[in-house]
């Protein structure tokens, strides 16, 4: 594949988040929509052939089908825009301020809670023939994992929550990695490739994806799953948004700028001093 080296890839990385601090509200609201519904989807096919196989490993390796999608089509994930805009403000782009990353953050959000939602209500609709049936194994796997994944962290209190902020940080980690690896080729297979596996990896290790757990945990209690909304916002969506957020930014973000772009001073040789004959 062809391949952009760090500090060229790098540069796109800060010149994809200025631009995205620059977006019109209607066009962000529009990418973060699409982004989440894709990924829900893709949620939902991952799960469904963890459950027909009987292979969870199977499903990781097919999740990524969807991320590698929406990110082609340039649609944006609360992931990718914690990591990508703080790094226009790290290198003084114009127009660039504190106030326009948390707009940017704040639509992309409610993008992303509405795709994911929509295919919720979606899927939950189709499962349950318009909630006339039984939603069936997929739909009680899925309603499973929303409990175990809130009132199975609230068991352990603080240490509980803790434990899903640094689940959130590790994802994070391995998505905005993905992020970066559609911007180190070229060519769409490269792409593809550089995306796949640090997502297949977030996915199948049970990390928390803040975006993801948006049609998780609705989907689930709309199917009937034993927890409640509060639980899945204290015990799940805010340590998770919170842990993406410092996770994407300095394990991926800062790492990869302050090392690549803006650097630390060169090592100068001496010069080479004259031996007497």
């Amino acid at each position: 594949m062809s391949y952009l080296v760090p500090s060229e890839f790098v540069t796109k990385m800060v010149d994809a988040g200025e631009s995205k601090i620059h977006m019109s509200t209607r066009d962000t609201l529009i990418r973060g929509f699409m982004a989440g519904a894709i990924l829900a989807l893709a949620a939902v096919f991952a799960i469904t052939v963890a459950v027909e196989s009987g292979s969870f490993l199977l499903g990781a390796i097919l999740f990524p089908v969807g991320f590698c999608m929406l990110y082609l089509m340039g649609f944006d994930l609360l992931t990718g825009v914690f990591m990508l805009t703080p790094l226009a403000l790290l290198d003084k782009r114009p127009g660039v301020d504190v106030p326009g990353i948390m707009r940017n953050w704040g639509l992309v959000f409610v993008g992303n809670f509405a795709g994911a939602l929509t295919v919720a209500f979606m899927m939950a609709f189709v499962f349950t023939y318009g909630f006339n049936i039984e939603p069936g194994a997929v739909a009680e796997k899925i309603a499973g994992v929303g409990e175990a994944r809130t009132l199975g962290y609230a068991e352990y209190g603080a240490a509980g929550w803790v434990t899903i902020f640094i689940r959130g940080m590790l994802c994070n980690w391995m998505v905005s990695l993905g992020v970066v690896g559609a911007m180190i080729s070229t060519t769409v297979g490269g792409k593809v490739l550089a995306m796949w596996m640090p997502i297949m990896l977030f996915f199948f290790m049970g990390f928390e994806h803040s975006v993801v757990n948006m049609f998780l945990f609705p989907f689930g209690i709309i199917v009937g799953g034993n927890f409640s909304v509060m639980d899945y916002l204290v015990w799940n969506e805010i340590p998770t948004v919170l842990g993406n957020l410092v996770g994407g930014i300095a394990f991926t973000g800062l790492t990869l700028y302050t090392t690549h772009l803006r650097t630390g001073a060169k090592r100068t040789s001496a010069p080479a001093q004259r031996v007497p004959a």
